[in-house]
């Protein structure tokens, strides 16, 4: 079939289009997260692209979510294109309207070696580097003793406090999205000052088909991380998966010695601007970079 990628019409997806994007990601052989796509197509906005005419096969062949945080940050994810339709610029043709209709602000996402050279023409820059690991949390190692934060289940009364503590610590607004995180997570906890009931951190547990995934966690220090992990992981019924940014090793060592493994990186990629925003003393695991 003989076609120029540039001619294939981009279009809007909404929940209507859950379906083709889950056989579009299982035809890649990603695997079926219903959940994840629910929220992204909910929070951000999908665009995709249709089979076109005299594809007997039909359906959806390429799909890219963005996901804006605020006025200035946007997050692109789920960048996917149909087998039989790889290699032939429809990646290009699809990403290039996504910033198309970000405009002129800061862009992220995170990158597998197959998808960095695209970003890379694009004027992505790689900034850092995330690994996925999983496995059953063991606690053999607990978190250190003495720790000065309380960890507990989150309410409703708590979400004024999450949101003007993630800001400083994402250096953008997500309020559309940590929002949806009560109804999203399974568990969703948050971390206080022993003595002052200052709010010291929060972290959440979502589900996979095949994992619990736990993210966001943002949190003072990596003591206070590792008790919001460590009753997460211990409370959870199955399997968990932890992106960690390498540019916290501790926290990498510590979940490896409670039984997680795995060696897949992937590159935090930027464009307009030098790094990722916000504080990565404080950012542990992302909500929204790790959906992707």
């Amino acid at each position: 079939m003989t076609f120029s990628a540039a001619d294939l019409p981009v279009r809007r997806l909404d929940l209507t289009d859950l379906t083709a994007c889950l056989d579009l990601a299982d035809s890649r052989d990603w695997t079926r997260e219903e959940h994840k796509w629910r929220l992204l197509l909910t929070a951000g906005q999908g665009y995709g692209i249709d089979a076109p005419a005299g594809d007997r096969a039909g359906g959806l062949i390429a799909t890219v979510v963005v996901t804006a945080y605020g006025d200035r940050h946007r997050c692109l994810s789920m960048v996917l294109v149909a087998e039989r339709y790889a290699r032939r610029g429809i990646a290009r043709h699809l990403m290039r309207h996504a910033l198309a209709e970000c405009g002129p602000v800061t862009v992220f996402l995170s990158a597998t070696d197959q998808g960095r050279p695209l970003y890379e023409q694009l004027g992505f820059k790689a900034v850092g580097t995330v690994t996925t690991i999983r496995g059953t949390f063991t606690g053999a190692v607990p978190p250190p003793a003495g720790a000065a934060s309380t960890v507990r289940p989150a309410t409703a009364a708590d979400l004024p406090a999450v949101l003007a503590y993630d800001g400083p610590v994402f250096g953008t607004d997500r309020t559309a999205l940590l929002t949806r995180l009560p109804a999203f997570a399974d568990r969703f906890l948050v971390a206080e000052d022993a003595a002052t009931g200052r709010l010291t951190g929060f972290a959440a547990a979502w589900p996979n088909p095949s994992s619990i995934v736990i993210g966001p966690v943002v949190a003072d220090d990596t003591a206070t991380a590792q008790a919001l992990i460590a009753r997460l992981g211990a409370e959870a019924p199955r399997a968990i998966r932890y992106d960690v940014d390498a540019r916290h090793p501790e926290l990498d060592r510590w979940l490896r010695a409670n039984g997680l493994t795995g060696d897949r990186p992937c590159a935090l990629m930027v464009l307009g601007a030098p790094d990722i925003p916000g504080d990565i003393t404080r950012r542990f695991a992302p909500y929204s970079v790790a959906l992707g």
